[in-house]
C-alpha cells in the first residue's frame, strides 16, 4: 500500500490530511518537525510520497526538499501558504514534483498524489520503455532524469528541450533553434542561444548529478545524445 508522510506543524491540518488520505486507500502518517522527518527517513522506511510544509518550526521546507532529493527517490508535494511565483519556482528548483498552496481542497491533494504516482510508475516501468530515458513532462515543464531527479524548466528552456526531444537524436540546426526561441520584436543571436544552453546544462548537472546529454555540433547546432521522450 502506498505510504504517505505528511510533514506539517499545524496539528489539525496534519490530522485531517492523514484521516482523509487513509479513507482514500493510502497509508498516511504525520510528523510536525524537520527533526521528526529526518528520524522517519533514517529508520529506513522511506515513504512513496512526502507532503512537505515550507514553514516548519525547526527547518526550511525548501532546504529539506533538496536534502531529501540527494538520498531518496520518493515524490515530494509542497503544501504551503507561500503562493508567489518566486516561491513556486524555488520549490521546483529545490526538488518538489508538485507545488500546492494551503487553500487547495483535500480532493485536489488526493488528485495530485495519484497524478504523481502514475507519473512515477510510468518512468520506472520497463514495459513502457522509459526506464533509461530522460522524460520531458509537457504538463508541468519538468525534465526528469533516468535517476528520477527532475528540474523545473523556464519557458525558453522548455521550448529548447521540446525541439531537441522531437529530433530523436538528430542535430537541431542553430537557425531553427533561434527561430523557435526568439520572442517577437526582439533580437536573438548565437551568443544568446549559447548562453541559454550553457545555463541549462549547468542546471541539469546540478539538479540530477548526471552529465547533461546536450552536445554542441560546432558550426551546425545541438543534439540530445541520450534517449528521450516527451509526455
Amino acid at each position: 500500500m502506498t505510504q504517505i508522510l505528511i510533514v506539517e506543524d499545524e496539528t489539525r491540518l496534519r490530522k485531517d490530511l492523514a484521516d482523509f488520505l487513509g479513507l482514500c486507500g493510502f497509508t498516511a502518517s504525520g510528523v510536525a518537525t524537520a527533526h521528526e522527518l529526518r528520524q522517519a527517513l533514517a529508520d529506513g522506511h522511506a515513504p512513496d510520497v512526502i507532503i512537505l510544509d515550507v514553514g516548519l518550526p525547526d527547518g526550511n521546507g525548501f532546504e529539506l526538499a533538496s536534502q531529501i532529493r540527494e538520498t531518496h527517490r520518493c515524490g515530494i508535494i509542497m503544501l504551503t501558504a507561500l503562493g508567489d511565483s518566486d516561491d513556486r519556482i524555488r520549490g521546483f528548483e529545490s526538488g518538489a514534483d508538485i507545488y500546492l498552496v494551503k487553500h487547495s481542497t483535500l480532493r485536489e491533494i488526493e488528485a495530485a498524489i495519484r497524478s504523481l504516482l502514475r507519473r512515477s510508475a510510468s518512468l520506472s516501468n520497463p514495459a513502457n520503455g522509459n526506464g533509461d530515458q530522460w522524460v520531458l513532462d509537457s504538463t508541468n515543464w519538468m525534465l526528469v532524469a533516468p535517476n528520477h531527479r527532475s528540474l523545473k524548466l523556464t519557458a525558453t528552456e522548455f521550448a529548447f528541450m521540446s525541439v531537441l526531444c522531437s529530433k530523436g537524436g538528430d542535430i537541431c540546426q542553430r537557425e531553427d533553434l533561434m527561430e523557435t526561441l526568439a520572442r517577437p520584436r526582439s533580437s536573438f543571436g548565437n551568443r544568446h542561444l549559447d548562453a541559454i544552453v550553457s545555463r541549462l546544462r549547468r542546471k541539469i548537472e546540478e539538479r540530477t548529478s548526471l552529465p547533461a546529454p546536450i552536445k554542441v555540433v560546432y558550426g551546425v547546432g545541438y543534439t540530445f545524445t541520450a534517449a528521450a521522450a516527451a509526455q
